[in-house]
């Protein structure tokens, strides 16, 4: 009965830190990797059907509220598209053990960054 009490707080808490611009979901993903033994491209998967209607609300009302810049949109999604195209193909034909310390430094080099501010340019 009480099997999916965690699994529901770490994705509530999760929920709440995305509406917060914290990055909810890839604390989502270690908690389901590292504390829950969730597969990671499995994790991965869940992480990204989480982040998806969230984005899509994003657009939509940066859409409406004309904060997006449509040239740049057209430059960026081509790449965008090709680059997650061939990520996905990269995560499926590579061993996990095999791309979870890549992920990891990257997540590591990601929260180091967050402690040290970047100087602000003088305008």
């Amino acid at each position: 009965m009480t099997e999916w009490l965690l699994p529901f707080l770490c994705g509530l808490g999760a929920s709440i830190l995305s509406a917060w611009g914290v990055g909810g979901g890839t604390l989502l993903l270690l908690v389901m990797t590292l504390f829950l033994g969730v597969d990671q491209r499995t994790a991965q998967g869940i992480n990204l059907l989480f982040f998806l209607p969230t984005a899509v609300s994003a657009l939509i009302c940066h859409a409406r509220g004309g904060y997006l810049d449509k040239p740049t949109l057209k430059n960026a999604v081509p790449p965008a598209v090709a680059a997650a195209l061939a990520g996905a193909w990269i995560a499926t034909a590579l061993d996990v053990e095999l791309l979870r310390r890549p992920f990891g430094v990257y997540l590591l080099l990601s929260g180091v960054s967050l402690l040290w501010p970047q100087k602000r340019k003088k305008t």
